[in-house]
């Protein structure tokens, strides 16, 4: 079974013409494609000017006949580092250092490991978003998704797909905040499985140790090379 989120790259914006379009969808009015390379373009500047994020998330799986619903706390930090800690409904944990990545269920006799630059895992393009986005250049067709509801009023919401990724996701839902903020993420994929990620009480450039990146399996742990995931 494979969970997924993907966080693509971003760049510069022109403070008025971002206002303008938050304003726009304050209103309720229907942006225009121009509006979209707008957004895109806000979202590229808030995220490459951050050194690091703490986020709370809610993780929505369906596909296989099933669903699954978990919950923890994300940090990233620049460059590459990403950890989810998996509280919900059962602890468990998926970190990467920008070398090395590990998924690994405490209580668990192994630990999963693998290069980060052979992870195949969905979520890990998120690890390289902190100055590095550039939205329209990692999803084609990037437009807006005005059949998909927003979460909260103001928000909006966009549609593409990841390039690096298209034969195995068909398309890329990202809910974007007044303040430019990531704030929910649909990957939908090819199988008809698709993975929701919601995003909240978010924390910019606090501090993060980088020893929070690091993973040292237990004693008593065998170590697996490859097959990363929960």
């Amino acid at each position: 079974m494979r969970t997924g989120l993907l966080f693509p790259k971003l760049a510069v914006v022109i403070a008025a013409v971002a206002a303008a379009v938050g304003l726009m969808a304050l209103r309720g009015m229907a942006a225009t494609p121009s509006d979209v390379k707008a957004v895109a373009a806000a979202v590229d500047e808030h995220y490459n000017h951050l050194h690091s994020l703490e986020a709370q998330f809610t993780e929505e799986y369906r596909g296989s006949g099933m669903e699954r619903t978990e919950s923890g706390t994300l940090w990233l930090k620049k460059p590459g580092k990403m950890r989810w800690e998996y509280r919900s409904p059962r602890e468990k944990l998926f970190v990467s250092d920008g070398k090395d990545a590990w998924f690994y269920v405490p209580g668990d006799r192994q630990a999963r490991k693998t290069a980060a630059k052979k992870l195949e895992d969905v979520r890990s393009p998120l690890a390289f978003l902190l100055g590095k986005t550039k939205l329209e250049k990692e999803l084609q067709g990037l437009s807006l998704a005005p059949d998909v509801t927003p979460m909260a009023a103001g928000n909006v919401v966009l549609r593409g797909v990841p390039q690096a990724m298209a034969d195995r996701v068909n398309e890329i839902v990202l809910e974007i905040t007044p303040d430019h903020q990531i704030g929910r993420l649909v990957v939908q994929e090819v199988d008809g499985s698709s993975t929701e990620y919601r995003f909240g009480e978010m924390k910019e450039d606090v501090a993060i140790a980088d020893s929070q990146f690091k993973f040292s399996p237990p004693a008593g742990t065998e170590t697996v090379e490859g097959g990363l995931g929960p």
